[in-house]
């Protein structure tokens, strides 16, 4: 039965933003596991929390003490200078308590941010680097890249946003409404709570409301980041069609949106913020206005009113950040759900349960009755079936578009069939580790693709770990050490993106150096030179021959000449094997391969 040909939760997660998003609190437990290793961290983070927050409620009740000492007569004038005294140093040294302990939960803590940050992140990695080949084709990368970028940002914004902003003002609050209502009368806790409570349900509700402009402004964001850098990737194209202002244009009408979105939040973060500040006058003054009457009705003190001021200031300015930390949360959440959905993506090709490493013992490889399609209404391969003897070499032509460049794929298990098999050595490649069976391959592709960094690590990347001695040797291989020595900086140069300092013959060469210093037993040649010169071409070729004898090798090629020494040779049309031989019967047939040979013969004459 023939697979559908994008798994729909695959198919989704290319555009992260779009789909279910799950609840507030099922991503908060997705993000406890990776706190709980560091519990005993947050069990202290904590204690110095409190301790913070106590010596910051008790930074009012010393400034009551101060001016109640004032202000009171003494009958010893040198009270006015030793009371004060102690009292300015009490002080003191609660404030410096407030710093201390806040710098060392911070201290404590840094540590749990920072791991969980670092787990997230390598996990989402590992997860991108496992999921098929169809998805990274489907996906854009800037806009998943900034939705990564968010996600970890979000995880340190949670943790310093609850741990330090909003846990502690939930304390400070039942400590501030706790004096109030014992040292004095419950009106004013009964007016703090009012406060509170409108404030809190003011900014839940206006905040819930404008989520939608905050949440369209990222999503304008990412348009104009994945379009700048989609642009900037393509920047030889651009330039050869002569669109820079056309790319410009497209990218300012990105920034529009974003701007007309930015200016939607703004304005009603606006609204959010004038609304809070009524509430918290209002209740200053009522907390003020009663504070008054009593001092005037002499049931409290200067004093008390001093540090009824001093509460309602230290729970203002927490409060006062509420909005945006409500905001930021809700975005944070939002976020990380999107890297965790990136996380939650299906592997369309998974390994199976308890899969054994591929064991290659002489290298002989089989397509068995292989059908596959991409999508499932264009079929690519119909019934290829076809054998590589072990240390043999079978080359695989045909024109563009007849599954040539699918068979590599296929064998490297970026997909898997839809009917038939493919085995090495009788194991299914399908039964066995992919890991294992990658390591068993090498590949020289038609378009190769470099890392920006260094000619060295290019080619080291074959297999890591290599000695210089080991890439020189290779590079030499590959006919490119004497252009490499050449450059000022030898195999110190940068690449730049995607290799695009090198030409395209410079950067096969590379990958044809990097291939024969994996040096694995099974080789595939997909037009490994097709963008090399003639002299370089039968060079290099002399070299591949070398190279891949006694190895199994399946070489993808155009130019006919180059796999004339095949040991079989399959003729390829719409996913179909129409023909097959060696050069000589194929000639001989007088068939489509002996028309290619002809033409090609004689575009070269």
């Amino acid at each position: 039965m023939r697979r559908a040909a994008v798994s729909l939760p695959e198919a989704a997660a290319a555009t992260p933003s779009a789909g279910f998003q799950r609840s507030d609190g099922a991503t908060l437990a997705r993000l406890l596991p990776y706190l709980w290793r560091y519990r005993w961290r947050v069990v202290l983070a904590l204690v110095f929390l409190v301790g913070a927050k106590l010596a910051n409620v008790g930074v009012p009740l010393l400034l009551k003490e101060l001016v109640d000492s004032l202000s009171m007569s003494p009958t010893d004038p040198r009270a006015v200078l030793v009371v004060p005294a102690g009292l300015l140093l009490a002080y003191g040294g609660l404030r410096l308590c407030t710093s201390l302990f806040t710098e060392l939960r911070e201290l404590i803590f840094a540590k749990a941010t920072e791991g969980a940050a670092r787990s997230i992140s390598l996990r989402v990695f590992r997860h991108l680097h496992s999921l098929s080949l169809r998805f990274h084709l489907e996906r854009q990368t800037g806009g998943m890249t900034r939705d990564i970028e968010r996600g970890t940002r979000a995880v340190h914004s949670l943790i310093s946003y609850s741990l330090y902003s909003i846990f502690p003002t939930l304390i400070e609050v039942a400590m501030v409404l706790t004096l109030l209502a014992v040292k004095f009368d419950a009106v004013f806790a009964w007016i703090t709570l009012a406060a509170l409570v409108t404030y809190v349900a003011y900014t839940v509700v206006v905040t819930e409301w404008r989520t939608q402009f905050r949440r369209l402004m990222n999503e304008m964001d990412s348009k104009a980041h994945t379009r700048a850098i989609d642009s900037l990737l393509n920047y030889e194209t651009v330039k050869y069609f002569n669109n820079e202002d056309y790319e410009a244009r497209r990218y300012d009408e990105s920034l529009e949106q974003l701007r007309r979105a930015a200016l939607k939040s703004q304005s009603t973060l606006s609204l959010l913020n004038t609304g809070q500040q009524l509430v918290i006058a209002v209740a200053l003054i009522a907390m003020l206005w009663r504070a008054t009457e009593k001092v005037v009705a002499g049931t409290m003190t200067l004093g008390d009113l001093v540090m009824v001021n001093a509460f309602m200031i230290q729970l203002y300015i927490p409060l006062g950040f509420l909005g945006v930390l409500y905001r930021e949360i809700k975005q944070s959440l939002t976020d990380l759900d999107k890297m965790f959905r990136l996380m939650d993506c299906p592997q369309e090709v998974p390994d199976a349960p308890g899969a054994p490493d591929l064991q290659v013992r002489e290298g002989t490889v089989r397509f068995e009755q292989v059908d596959f399609g991409y999508e499932a209404a264009r079929p690519i391969l119909r019934g290829v079936s076809f054998e590589i003897p072990a240390g043999k070499k079978v080359a695989v032509v045909g024109p563009s578009g007849a599954g040539k460049s699918t068979l590599a794929r296929l064998l490297f298990r970026f997909y898997d069939v839809d009917a038939g098999r493919i085995t090495i050595d009788g194991q299914d490649i399908r039964q066995v580790t992919q890991a294992s069976l990658r390591r068993a391959i090498g590949i020289v592709p038609q378009d190769t693709v470099l890392f920006n960094d260094t000619i060295a690590y290019n080619i080291a990347y074959g297999r890591p770990g290599a000695t210089h001695e080991e890439v020189v040797a290779a590079a030499q291989a590959a006919h490119i050490h004497d252009f490499i020595v050449s450059l000022p900086q030898g195999y110190d140069t940068v690449v730049g993106e995607r290799g695009l300092k090198l030409s395209g013959g410079e950067k096969q060469r590379v990958a044809i150096a990097r291939t024969l210093l994996k040096n694995p037993p099974i080789l595939i040649f997909d037009e490994a030179t097709s963008a090399l010169d003639s002299a370089n071409e039968r060079a290099i070729q002399a070299e591949l021959q070398s190279v891949a004898r006694n190895k199994t090798a399946l070489v993808i090629a155009h130019r006919l000449s180059t796999v004339v020494d095949a040991h079989e040779i399959l003729v390829m049309e719409a996913g179909r094997i129409v023909e097959r031989g060696t050069h000589g019967q194929l000639l001989a047939q007088g068939g489509a391969y002996a028309r290619m040979w002809a033409l090609q013969q004689s575009g070269q004459a």
